[in-house]
């Protein structure tokens, strides 16, 4: 595992162990995925920062359709050398016109870079119409937020945009000594799944202002967070809730918060 040298600038660390990396794979396969997710076990897969392809394998031997985003010039040349039958795409996911890689619906995975995991599953939201299923590995504490529930302390912006679309589980952790280097933290790899909502019932880009505004000024009170989205004589401001803090809400309270911001 030497041919290609991580590059601190990107984020990398290479995963060598291949249980770990035949685990990962099969999160997305059909045995493993919930029972109403399992029509989407045959979709193309799009893998996200392949580094030297440890995952790749055991996604290509499942007889998927698989393309694979790499940004490091390094790690595609080896990749194309060692994996032919893989389609390399080189170029920066976050800047990626997705819908040019796919026509239809695709599953999303990979060992995320932890530098910019996070836009990376913001993106996903983007193409929530085309991602049904998402999974991988990023560091424990962004996996654990994206799964975390209502009341936790880690519950913030994440949490709520994407459980509004997606079902998140985190699956298991990973330890520093399986990577090469290793990293100082550990890992979580998680699964996101659409759920059945078609849609939110108000203002998208409201909501996601409306999320953000309340978490920015996690420690207030929702009644002073929102002051400047939600009109001082709206009903809902003599609301119990609203001496609540944002990460006691829910998605439906939410929304629910997003309808009353936009009268």
């Amino acid at each position: 595992m030497t041919q290609v040298k991580a590059k601190k600038a990107l984020g990398q660390h290479f995963l060598t162990d291949l249980n770990v990396a035949k685990r990962i794979a099969e999160t997305i396969e059909k045995p493993q995925l919930p029972d109403r997710a399992k029509q989407w076990a045959d979709l193309p897969v799009l893998e996200v920062g392949p580094g030297m392809g440890v995952l790749s394998q055991f996604l290509m031997s499942a007889g998927r359709v698989v393309k694979a985003v790499e940004i490091d010039t390094e790690s595609v040349e080896f990749l194309r050398r060692v994996f032919p039958g893989l389609e390399v795409i080189e170029g920066d996911f976050l800047k990626m016109d997705l819908k040019q890689l796919f026509g239809g619906e695709f599953a999303l995975i990979g060992n995320y870079p932890y530098n910019i995991s996070s836009q990376i599953f913001f993106k996903v939201l983007d193409y929530k119409g085309q991602i049904p299923v998402v999974a991988g590995m990023l560091q424990k504490e962004v996996a654990e937020r994206i799964c975390s529930k209502p009341g936790s302390k880690v519950y913030g912006i994440l949490s709520v945009l994407l459980q509004a679309w997606y079902d998140c589980e985190y699956l298991f952790s990973v330890p520093p000594g399986v990577f090469s280097p290793p990293p100082k933290v550990t890992s979580g790899v998680i699964r996101l799944t659409r759920n059945s909502r078609e849609s939110l019932g108000c203002d998208e880009k409201l909501f996601k202002t409306v999320v953000k505004t309340a978490f920015g000024q996690r420690r207030k009170t929702l009644r002073n967070s929102l002051a400047g989205l939600i009109p001082a004589d709206s009903p809902i401001m003599k609301e119990p809730v609203m001496g609540l803090r944002p990460e006691r809400l829910g998605v439906e309270d939410f929304i629910t918060l997003t309808l009353a911001a936009s009268k």
